[in-house]
């Protein structure tokens, strides 16, 4: 299995395949989970004092903060996905 990875914004990559989810941070569950993570030193935030805009969950309980758009992490990580055919 070849590693992929996802820029994040401001020269900041994650590793595609540990990526669980990609949502929005306006929700409380979501912000319960940031607080938490927070809590127990789970938490990266790369959004580089800007607004959070996205929240990545990863399968290894670390919560990364980015402050591009869900839709656009998305998108990248699709095009990641599609890169699989080059090889």
């Amino acid at each position: 299995m070849s590693i992929k990875l996802v820029n994040i914004g401001f020269g900041n990559i994650v590793n595609a395949n540990r990526i669980i989810s990609v949502v929005s941070p306006e929700s409380a569950p979501i912000k319960r989970i940031i607080q938490e993570a927070r809590d127990g030193g789970r938490l990266i935030d790369a959004t580089y004092g800007r607004r959070t805009r996205a929240v990545i969950i990863t399968d290894s309980d670390h919560v990364v903060l980015c402050a591009v758009q869900p839709e656009t992490v998305g998108q990248r990580l699709l095009g990641s996905k599609d890169d699989d055919s080059l090889d």
